[in-house]
């Protein structure tokens, strides 16, 4: 049996690491986009022993960057949904790896075109 492909929006990636989560991430392989990486790394208040943790989690994931695929397809969907444009590289990113994204952002789990799912926070 495949494992389920994930990717992580940057909301559910933080109430991970921030041990938020009421209920422990489904099995399966984990993926995060460059522009997560890129959020969780460039808080202004990020402790070292935060980037640490945030480090030592990406090593963990697979972190997936800008090819022309995503780049087009983030393209498409911003102009389609109006969305920020991190938004749409990370959905992107789902879209073109058929993953589910999870992520509590309500603009994307509103999108038609891939899997999402929302997680419980305390």
């Amino acid at each position: 049996m495949s494992q389920a492909l994930i990717v992580l929006d940057t909301n559910v990636a933080l109430y991970y690491l921030g041990g938020r989560l009421i209920n422990p991430l489904p099995a399966g392989q984990y993926f995060v986009s460059v522009i997560t990486e890129i959020e969780l790394l460039s808080y202004p208040s990020l402790s070292s022993e935060e980037e640490v943790l945030i480090r030592d989690f990406l090593t963990n994931v697979t972190v997936v960057g800008l090819d022309s695929n995503i780049k087009d397809l983030a393209i498409a969907l911003r102009k389609t949904y109006r969305l920020k444009l991190p938004d749409a590289v990370v959905a992107a990113t789902a879209k073109f790896l058929n993953a589910m994204l999870l992520t509590n952002d309500i603009k994307l789990t509103n999108l038609t075109e891939i899997n999402t799912e929302s997680v419980q926070i305390l």
